[in-house]
């Protein structure tokens, strides 16, 4: 038996995961489990990057508590987000989130520099405020004292692999979500820093996933009790490694990593940079073994998170499954609205009805109704999105396989199924961490290639199939 651990950072919660390959299959345990909550201060919303290492530790620490050995450790996180280090390696400032609003406007600021279509042809990437190119922006034309005093700067999952092993490094999936990496060349695309005053100076080396960085730094080696434990860059971001995860073959079938956001899209031997995929404002992110993922990038489960957290801050708490349960009993509803439209927090149930009456459409009248029009409105918008995956790679996409934490969500894969006409496979809950962990793998040379992961991945966990209803 061979032993991975997966640190998986997603916007709600971090785990400290156990993956275990024993005869050809692949098990899952959550050894720690912790939240991961921004901090709201005078100067922006931040995140608690001291906090996340500290939880990391001790979920690696409940490893060696057990008596584990332990054949690699990898981190995956959220897209965009960096830290900028100080030429002593000290973290200058705590890394912003990306809901900050610093970046309002910015995108169209940047524009009147290096105009929109020169971006998207130098990168690729759909534009998108919270993009790590318009928060650096956003940086420079407030004349930013961190930005100045920067040497390095390093995305959240590099960040946290650097104080694990002192290395310095960007892995390259977390590095495609920034929007100054090239897809066509596999690397920076410093001449738009230059263009805009940035200084491309600050980015680290690039490595691909499954490379191996080195062991724990000593005293944290001592401290934890995993002692010279080696660290993977695995597919560092969190979607990457969950595309990495699903159980597919063939060509005939798109993804959907749902959860907080819901990433929709395919994977392709290159990408497609041109005026249709611009127009359309689909994304080429690197992915495992030099693949593209071509998707978008939707709003997801985020409105219904906030939902709940808006009724929990009145008084009434709902699991998620009583969130569903509800949207069931309500029945269909009398619209959709368009998910993209509700980005920033706030009191997300009083922004829908707002929205609502701004577009002539019924407002729901209770908790079951609004849960039923996001979901609902997830479902439209997954089949736009895949009109759009079908015209632009000219592939006929038979099946849409929904993997992560959305998967769970019976009602939501059905209402996929019947708004597509498509076939709905439903699992693993656990894609992500399932990635993180076969790369690692694959890194190791205990698996040799993707398609034998994603084989041993369809032989470990059970999967829904949802058909499209009359």
């Amino acid at each position: 038996m061979s032993n991975y651990l997966a640190v998986d950072l997603g916007a709600e919660s971090g785990r400290v995961m156990l993956g275990s390959f024993f005869a050809g299959r692949l098990s899952l345990e959550e050894l720690h489990r912790f939240p991961n909550q921004p901090v709201s201060l005078p100067s922006g919303l931040y995140w608690d990057a001291f906090r996340l290492y500290h939880e990391i530790i001790e979920g690696l620490s409940v490893a060696a508590q057990r008596r584990i050995k332990i054949d690699g450790i990898g981190v995956d996180t959220w897209g965009v987000d960096f830290g900028l280090l100080a030429p002593d390696g000290s973290l200058i400032d705590c890394p912003r989130h990306y809901r900050d609003p610093r970046t309002n406007g910015i995108p169209e600021r940047l524009f009147q520099t290096v105009p929109r279509a020169e971006v998207f042809a130098a990168t690729g990437i759909q534009i998108m405020a919270i993009n790590s190119l318009y928060q650096l922006y956003s940086m420079k034309l407030a004349g930013s004292p961190a930005l100045e005093a920067a040497e390095r700067l390093l995305f959240m999952p590099d960040l946290l692999n650097y104080w694990l092993t002192g290395e310095q490094r960007s892995e390259i999936t977390i590095a495609s979500t920034s929007q100054f990496y090239n897809p066509h060349v596999r690397g920076f695309e410093t001449g738009l820093l230059d263009r805009l005053g940035i200084p491309s100076r600050i980015l680290a080396p690039l490595v691909e996933p499954g490379t191996r960085l080195g062991p724990l730094r000593a005293p944290l080696g001592e401290f934890s009790g995993l002692g010279a434990a080696p660290v993977f860059a695995t597919a560092a971001h969190d979607t990457a490694s969950a595309v990495a995860a699903v159980p597919a073959k063939g060509d005939d079938w798109c993804y959907i990593s749902s959860g907080t956001w819901s990433l929709m899209g395919v994977e392709l031997p290159r990408p497609i940079v041109n005026e249709r995929s611009a127009s359309l404002n689909f994304t080429n992110e690197a992915g495992f073994g030099g693949r593209t993922r071509f998707l978008k990038n939707i709003a997801g489960l985020w409105l219904l998170q906030e939902c709940r957290r808006a009724w929990a801050a009145q008084g009434e708490t709902f699991s998620y499954q009583a969130l569903v349960s509800m949207a069931q009993e309500a029945g269909p509803a009398a619209g959709t609205i368009d998910p993209d439209d509700f980005l920033q927090p706030g009191d997300m149930p009083a922004r829908i009805a707002e929205w609502c009456a701004a577009h002539s459409i019924p407002a729901p009248h209770s908790k079951g109704e609004t849960c039923r029009l996001i979901l609902e409105s997830l479902a439209y918008r997954y089949r736009e999105v895949l009109e759009g995956l079908e015209a632009l790679t000219g592939r006929k996409i038979r099946t849409i396989y929904i993997v992560g934490g959305g998967s769970r969500n019976g009602l939501l894969n059905q209402l996929v199924a019947n708004a597509t006409g498509r076939t709905v496979v439903a699992g693993p809950v656990e894609a992500t961490a399932a990635g993180n962990v076969m790369v690692q793998a694959i890194g190791a040379g205990e698996i040799d290639t993707l398609d034998e992961g994603r084989e041993i991945i369809r032989g470990s966990f059970e999967i829904a199939v949802f058909e499209p209803e009359k």
